[in-house]
């Protein structure tokens, strides 16, 4: 089966002698990995040089009995020069598609992520406050991946939450005062903190980028979001180190 779609490149590995196998977040396909046969011998036969973070107009051979397709044609649509120019701003890329990679399961479609991907990339290359930029996409892409931490309420007993309160790493949750837990893995969460993380999990990306932070709340934000993640993923994310 024949399929065309659009992708962002995630990352890229030497095939052989002559070709290279790409890995894609697609809109239509989700994640998926192909063989661009030949790129390395002969650059001009596709459109692209598969660069990291660039978007892509692909077409691959779906093979039903292999997580590894056969892409035909591949043409760049989207560099994001200026998010490459600046040191930061490509940490903060590399930093989403590690944990794009990390999140996603293969040939899975998710139209809202991968919007959310060319939203974070477009707001990346202008925006000065990256820091903001990606607590916010940490916190989106835990709720489209179906990861979201449980912060409406106590995840033990339902209660609403009105004041600093726990978070169990292990439970995914708050845990109100109420509610006993001998466990070592949980940080105390501010009401401002829980109330951001709210806000963004439902606005849009400009309200969402209008909001305030205090040092406190970036500071927890940046523990929680940072260790939840290492927690459930059961991976270090490498990039996380630079930011």
């Amino acid at each position: 089966m024949i399929a065309h779609t659009e992708g962002i490149v995630l990352k890229t590995f030497d095939y052989r002698e002559t070709s290279r196998i790409a890995r894609f977040f697609t809109k239509d396909y989700g994640k998926i990995s192909g063989v661009l046969k030949g790129i390395r011998k002969d650059h001009k036969k596709f459109g692209s040089h598969l660069d990291r973070f660039s978007v892509n107009d692909i077409v691959y051979y779906q093979y039903r009995n292999s997580d590894l397709h056969l892409i035909s044609q591949c043409d760049l649509k989207q560099f994001f020069f200026l998010v490459r120019q600046d040191y930061a701003r490509n940490i903060a890329a590399n930093y989403m598609l590690e944990l794009i990679d990390l999140l996603m399961q293969p040939e899975q479609k998710n139209t809202r992520v991968y919007h959310l991907i060319l939203e974070y990339l477009s707001h990346l290359e202008t925006i000065k406050d990256i820091d903001k930029l990606v607590h916010i996409f940490q916190i989106k892409i835990l709720l489209y991946s179906g990861f979201r931490p449980h912060i409406d309420s106590c995840v033990r007993c339902g209660k609403k939450v009105h004041d600093k309160v726990r978070f169990s790493l292990r439970l995914g949750g708050l845990i109100c005062p109420d509610c006993p837990t001998n466990e070592t893995h949980f940080t105390i969460i501010s009401k401002g903190t829980i109330s951001s993380m709210l806000h963004i999990e439902q606005g849009g990306w400009e309200q969402c980028l209008r909001l305030g932070l205090t040092r406190q709340i970036r500071g927890e934000l940046k523990y929680l979001l940072n260790n939840f993640l290492v927690y459930h993923l059961e991976k270090h994310i490498k990039s996380a180190k630079y930011l």
